[in-house]
């Protein structure tokens, strides 16, 4: 039996590290360990068998266990996910998932909670993509040009006037992650500051 921390981001402006960390915050508390972590950035999009976790199910033995922050870093469709979990559930594996608390393994329960949520979670995303694309069409025929200034960008970054801390936290080796705990802002905002800096 193993324990493997699936994590996944879309773009590399996204970081691994906030999934990492919940993920190690979890299991810490239920006294278990990561035997292997599997770590990709590639949109969901993309063929299963163009991305990491399409090895990993080939891999699969008997009683593992996959623990993902959420089910929607598995897949984006309905047919997708289901296609995993049956994967998983056919080889007598499980897949648990922190923000929903599921521990799905092969029983039929787990399959209709499968279900019920790749349904939800698929139409929100489509339901939540109209809604922008409907903004969009109405800002643009207001006229108004979208996209965020230059200048508004280092405004935003707000951490020049803490620029020597942070160098000198991430010279002691704290995380970025961190960081963004320290600095009251989201770890992307770090991250972005760290690349202007040329760190």
């Amino acid at each position: 039996m193993a324990v493997i921390g699936y994590i996944r981001v879309s773009s590399n402006k996204q970081t691994c590290e906030h999934q990492r960390h919940e993920i190690t915050q979890f299991v810490q508390h239920n006294n278990m360990q990561i035997d292997k972590w599997v770590e990709e950035t590639i949109s969901s999009r993309k063929p299963l068998q163009k991305r990491l976790l399409g090895q990993l199910l080939e891999s699969l033995e008997p009683n593992d266990i996959i623990i993902a922050c959420e089910i929607s870093r598995l897949g984006r469709s309905l047919l997708e996910v289901m296609r995993i979990l049956e994967n998983c559930l056919n080889k007598n594996c499980q897949v648990w998932t922190l923000k929903e608390n599921y521990r799905l393994g092969n029983d039929i329960q787990s399959k209709v909670m499968a279900f019920a949520f790749g349904l939800s979670a698929e139409i929100e995303r489509n339901l939540i993509s109209q809604r922008t694309k409907a903004s969009l069409d109405s800002i643009r025929a207001s006229g108004k040009r979208l996209g965020r200034p230059f200048s508004a960008q280092s405004k935003k970054l707000k951490l020049s006037k803490n620029t020597k801390q942070i160098k000198r936290l991430l010279d002691m080796g704290v995380s970025k992650y961190r960081i963004a705990k320290i600095m009251d802002v989201r770890i992307s905002t770090v991250t972005r500051f760290v690349q202007r800096m040329g760190w």
